[in-house]
């Protein structure tokens, strides 16, 4: 007969542990339960390594490959098979660290993997492929074999909820009222960017340089108006206690359509508009379309199907925030915020379509205007704490905001270090964003070095990348001298092309073989000397 210890008696977890009384005792029975020193069965090493465990340190490391953004998500999950849960997890996450989900990835996947976060569509870059992924790792958890349970004697504590401070997370915003907008580019732009500003002084809200914002924009009443129209439905039937029009247009996104709504419309049609349903809410495309089909293209789609406004609401998913890099220096403008916003707008079909926090800041917010916003920690990206250490920033179209912000910090601050901005975009008669402000920073001195790339001024496309290899030599006197190295904008495609011409510029002039540069670049980034906000 196997004997059965008594849980109570047993000390794994010591009196001397950081915890409350109840907390220790709590997890006292739950580790003699998972061990099975009660006689009950243990977990199994594979359900240890899935569900509790944390990875080895070589798998948390941020330079694992299966952490590519570059990569389908088909390669990435290739790439992990095998890793413990919350690793496959990080691989299905198409960014590393965006922080759009209000973690970083390692903590959104173990959010999710101790069953703390519910939430499985945060990931805004990896969007519905990523939510698709970890719905399907998050039923490795549902199905697992659980434990017994250690023992009846033992109450588990009251969960303690940490609620960030206002305007400290996506979970807690505040009011911050909308000051202006100013259109950045000039006459003959193909692109359309605006330097937005906020008014903090009456939201409690600071910021250090780095960090980004977070702003809940809403929908476009025109697209609200046409989908109610669609529904055949009133603007003023009542769902989640507001009238259609008002949720729709503040509570849940229009924008993919998510795989709930195809659900939905399979359940009130029939013959081949119920199966392409359901072939769509599995994540097939029988048509071709569905990378195109937000909201309004799925009602259109399935012209013939009218869901009941209620059902149609609880289908659809919330509306996310949106993050921004900070393209001011709250030492320089106190109370003050600015960002630089790429307006996105694009037909598919006939029908124009419009990124919805993008217009909405471009175009549907006034100045006075209050909206929720909160200021996201950056993770691993800010200035050296040493003023006097120079830095090297590339930054193309969009992505000079949090490098305005570093030379206005700078000059506010009185620093002393070597700057060297590297921009670009396609015009210098018109995408040359802070053109006077930054002729004004380079004669003043405050900005030691500016390096411009123009894909569209010559014949043939050239861009920030090309221009680190024309300047390599000097490029790599700045990394000898002790500079850090910071890169903003594009994840899939600049951000790669920046990372191997600062590898190559390496291996050239630092007279090392291609291993050894991309160790050094390793160990760049290690070291907090390499840093990147990419998207």
């Amino acid at each position: 007969m196997t004997k059965i210890l008594n849980p109570s008696k047993l000390e794994i977890i010591p009196p001397s542990a950081p915890f409350t009384e109840s907390q220790r005792l709590w997890l006292n029975g739950f580790l003699v339960g998972m061990l099975g020193l009660d006689g009950t069965t243990a977990l199994s090493p594979e359900q240890n390594s899935a569900v509790l465990s944390p990875a080895p340190a070589e798998e948390d490391d941020d330079d694992a490959p299966w952490h590519d953004q570059s990569l389908p998500i088909s390669e990435r999950m290739n790439l992990a098979e095998g890793r413990p849960l919350r690793r496959r997890m990080m691989a299905a996450m198409a960014q590393q660290d965006c922080g759009q989900c209000g973690y970083n990835c390692r903590d959104y996947s173990d959010a999710i993997a101790s069953m703390d976060e519910k939430r499985l569509n945060l990931c805004v870059p990896g969007g519905k492929e990523t939510a698709r992924m970890l719905k399907a790792l998050y039923g490795e958890l549902d199905n697992a074999p659980a434990a017994k349970s250690p023992s009846a004697v033992v109450a588990a504590p009251v969960p303690v909820v940490s609620v960030a401070a206002p305007g400290r997370s996506r979970d807690n915003p505040v009011a911050a009222a909308f000051l202006s907008r100013r259109l950045l580019n000039r006459k003959g732009s193909e692109k359309e960017t605006y330097h937005i500003e906020f008014d903090l002084s009456a939201s409690g809200l600071d910021y250090v340089v780095g960090d980004s914002f977070g702003v809940f924009a809403r929908n476009d009443l025109g697209l609200v108006d046409q989908v109610i129209a669609l529904l055949g439905a009133s603007h003023t039937t009542e769902v989640n206690g507001k009238t259609l029009r008002q949720a729709l247009t503040e509570d849940v996104s229009l924008s993919p359509a998510p795989d709930k709504l195809f659900e939905l419309i399979s359940f009130i049609t029939g013959g081949t508009q119920r199966e392409k349903a359901r072939a769509l809410a599995q994540g097939e495309d029988p048509d071709g379309d569905a990378a195109t089909l937000d909201v309004m293209a799925a009602l259109q789609k399935f012209a013939g199907a009218r869901p009941h406004p209620e059902a149609f609401f609880e289908a659809l998913e919330s509306l996310q925030p949106r993050l921004y890099s900070i393209s001011s220096s709250h030492n320089a403008t106190p109370g003050r915020l600015s960002l630089t916003v790429d307006c996105v707008r694009y037909i598919v079909g006939k029908r124009k379509r419009l990124g919805m926090a993008s217009t909405f800041l471009a175009e549907r917010v006034n100045p006075g205007d209050e909206v929720k916003v909160y200021v996201q920690k950056a993770h691993a990206f800010g200035l050296p704490q040493d003023p006097k250490t120079p830095i090297i920033m590339i930054g193309p179209g969009t992505g000079i905001a949090p490098f305005r912000a570093f030379l206005l910090e700078r000059r506010a601050l009185g620093a002393t270090g070597k700057n060297w901005l590297f921009f670009g975009h396609q015009r210098s008669d018109c995408d040359f964003f802070y053109q006077d402000e930054l002729n004004a920073m380079k004669t003043s001195g405050l900005l030691t070095r500016l390096s411009l790339a123009w894909s569209r001024d010559g014949e043939k496309k050239f861009y920030v990348q090309d221009r680190m290899r024309e300047v390599g030599r000097e490029l790599w006197t700045w990394l000898a001298d002790g500079a850090h190295v910071y890169v903003c904008g594009d994840a899939k495609r600049m951000a790669k092309d920046v990372e191997r011409a600062l590898v190559d510029i390496v291996a050239h002039f630092g007279a090392r073989s291609t291993d050894e540069a991309v160790s050094f670049v390793a160990e760049l980034k290690k070291k907090g000397r390499f840093q990147q906000d990419v998207y």
